[in-house]
């Protein structure tokens, strides 16, 4: 039997108040404690990775438990500025010699395959989260300029996903942006997160999966056939399986130098904000460290972020709240001449990168039936729903053909 004695980092997930947070519809019914001692699978997290991974499983005669340290769609989902993109924060043509051409190539397809993927979940479900789609304009910065982009779009091209070449000409006539070049793609999409979250995971609970919020769970033991894991109020909770969707709060059994956490930063207007028209149909952001990204909402809102720091505990400095809103207004103008003024929120958080900008997701060395999925950088929603398909595949005993592609080491 395998011990884990110190499961989970706890952090601070968040600060001040996200736009989401005064959303509505985004509660979900939850029972205090869980109904069994024993299910086929219990995922612990209930925000956006949690609550897709539930809905991977569901139909499928599964016994399924879902429990958060806190209550559902509380934790880091609600800092999301859910731009749901296949672009990943690793360029393709530099992601291809870090893994090799053909592993790059099949990263990105996934991608895009995953913004698709959600896009028909929203639909078919459907939610009500502001799910659009969107095009993207990647502009160039100081960190890739035009010579890089001019690569990125060969090396998209070959990978068969469509991108386009935008000209520093043309980025000025047609969008009022002063940048030596531009890639525009067209597989993206921006959601409401919590009310997305919120959405799955009732929907999940209306097929039969339970949903218990405020459980802390202390430890873990495996064998061959079950899983148990310890609360803290002193219960036990048996499982086939058990797949850990707590994003940066990760176990520390996985905890290395490949995976870390960075800060970051993200205001969003009043509503109705004047802005141009071609916002309302883009998601934004440049190939500059750090590097600035915006979006436009359903209700007028512009939403930026950005002024990443690798610090993990500067997202909890409050005079540095101030300090990086008021820089991020300062570069939107800048670039585009938007006039923020007073934002209604603003908000930060921290998030887990690795060195390849690549999610680590599969099983847990030295614990059977124990799955983890973590390190989502700026794609937590896209790489969320790759994960739930690839440890759902996993669980149901039928490998998925791109979990190669995210391993966890």
């Amino acid at each position: 039997m395998t011990v884990q004695p110190s499961l989970t980092r706890k952090r601070v997930l968040r600060n001040n108040k996200p736009l989401w947070a005064a959303s509505p519809s985004t509660s979900v019914v939850t029972k205090k404690i869980p109904a069994s001692q024993f299910y086929d699978v219990v995922i612990v997290g209930a925000g956006i990775s949690g609550a897709l991974m539930a809905r991977a499983l569901c139909g499928k005669k599964l016994r399924i438990l879902v429990i958060d340290r806190r209550q559902p769609v509380r934790g880091s989902s609600l800092a999301s500025t859910a731009m749901i993109q296949h672009e990943i924060d690793v360029p393709l043509h530099k992601l291809i010699p870090m893994i090799g051409k053909e592993k790059a190539q099949r990263v990105w397809r996934r991608s895009a395959r995953a913004v698709e993927d959600l896009a028909a979940l929203a639909s078919d479900l459907g939610l009500k989260c502001d799910f659009q789609r969107k095009r993207t304009l990647f502009l160039a910065g100081d960190e890739y300029g035009a010579r890089a982009l001019r690569t990125e779009v060969d090396a998209r091209t070959e990978a068969g996903i469509e991108s386009e070449l935008i000209d520093g000409a043309t980025l000025r006539q047609s969008w009022g942006i002063r940048r030596t070049a531009a890639i525009k793609s067209s597989i993206s999409a921006s959601a409401n997160p919590a009310q997305l979250t919120a959405g799955i995971l009732r929907n999940a609970g209306r097929v039969g999966v339970e949903i218990v919020g405020d459980v802390e769970v202390t430890d873990v033991r495996s064998t061959a056939d079950q899983v148990v894991l310890a609360t803290a109020e002193g219960s036990l909770i048996g499982a086939t399986h058990v797949v850990f969707c707590t994003g940066y709060e990760f176990l520390e059994a996985i905890a290395n130098k490949g995976h870390s956490l960075v800060s970051t930063w993200a205001l969003a207007s009043k509503p109705h904000l004047e802005r141009p028209d071609w916002l309302d149909d883009f998601l934004v952001w440049e190939g500059s460290d750090p590097y600035l990204y915006f979006r436009s909402t359903a209700d007028g809102r512009v939403i930026v972020g950005g002024e990443d720091e690798s610090s993990k505990g500067a997202f909890e400095d409050e005079e540095k709240i101030a300090l990086k809103a008021k820089r991020l207004i300062e570069k939107l103008g800048e670039l585009t001449g938007i006039s923020i003024g007073k934002p209604d929120f603003v908000w930060s958080a921290a998030f887990g990168i690795t060195a390849n900008g690549l999610p680590m997701i599969g099983p847990v060395p030295g614990l059977s039936n124990v799955y983890a999925t973590m390190g989502y950088g700026g794609n937590g929603i896209t790489f969320s729903q790759i994960a739930a398909d690839i440890i759902a595949s996993e669980i149901l005993g039928h490998r998925d053909v791109d979990a190669e592609l995210f391993p966890i080491h």
